[in-house]
């Protein structure tokens, strides 16, 4: 099981856009094979910064992820709002 995290840093202005960039994906990734959970989250103390938290079967199922229709084009209209660079994780489960 894999587990991944990747944060990203947005303009207020631009938050709800994003967000709604991020429902999209967020409904389509649902649907891909491997998919055990695929949740958005918005920091408490700054709400510009939003963070995925996902759980994905093995790294098969996530390699097929990146090259889906939606990922690859919701994910770069995501990043044209970034602030920050990449700040991807991928984690492996150890207990």
């Amino acid at each position: 099981m894999l587990k991944v995290v990747s944060k990203g840093v947005f303009k207020e202005e631009n938050l709800q856009k994003v967000i709604a960039l991020y429902q999209n994906l967020i409904a389509e990734t649902h649907k891909e094979h491997g998919c055990l959970s695929y949740e958005l989250y918005q920091d408490t103390e700054n709400p510009c910064v939003l963070t995925m938290i996902e759980t994905w079967e093995n790294r098969a199922c996530l390699e097929a992820h990146f090259v889906t229709e939606h990922f690859k084009r919701l994910v770069p209209e995501i990043g044209k709002f970034k602030e920050n660079g990449k700040d991807l994780h991928i984690y492996t489960k150890l207990a």
